[in-house]
């Protein structure tokens, strides 16, 4: 299985003032913009085009989001890390074979086709990694 860097994601209190930093600093360019407010979502998304990478900016939508919750107990940052595989359920089928647990509540198709699953950061020595997968038009 291949694992691909993806995106970072990062939760910021406001897309509005995290912005000017992405695209005037680090010249990205803003690709999407998007509210999911699937329950246990809850976020706007922008998400920034670097030179060579994908970032999403994650504000919360209220105050009991997953983001808002992050933001709470470890401040603004980096998120989580997301790495792309070509199959999602064999790549959780393999990884779970190696001992990692996932979260599973958090396995879904996201506002853009995206399926997604986060692994439990017990599996990971606490970082969040998210796996995804796109259509295949994408």
């Amino acid at each position: 299985m291949d694992y691909v860097l993806d995106h970072l994601g990062i939760a910021v209190r406001s897309i509005e003032d995290a912005l000017p930093f992405y695209t005037d600093v680090l010249n990205g360019e803003i690709v999407d913009r998007y509210t999911s407010e699937a329950p246990g979502v809850e976020v706007h998304v922008a998400v920034v085009k670097t030179n060579d990478r994908i970032i999403e900016l994650l504000e919360p939508t209220n105050k009991n989001s997953p983001i808002a919750r992050f933001i709470k107990q470890k401040g603004k940052g980096v998120h989580h890390v997301a790495y792309r595989v070509d199959d999602l359920d064999k790549a959780i089928l393999e990884a779970k074979t190696k001992g990692v647990r996932f979260l599973e509540d958090t396995l879904r198709t996201n506002a853009r086709g995206r399926r997604l699953i986060y692994v439990n950061p017990a599996s990971t020595e606490g970082t969040l990694i998210e796996l995804c997968s796109y259509p295949v038009n994408n």
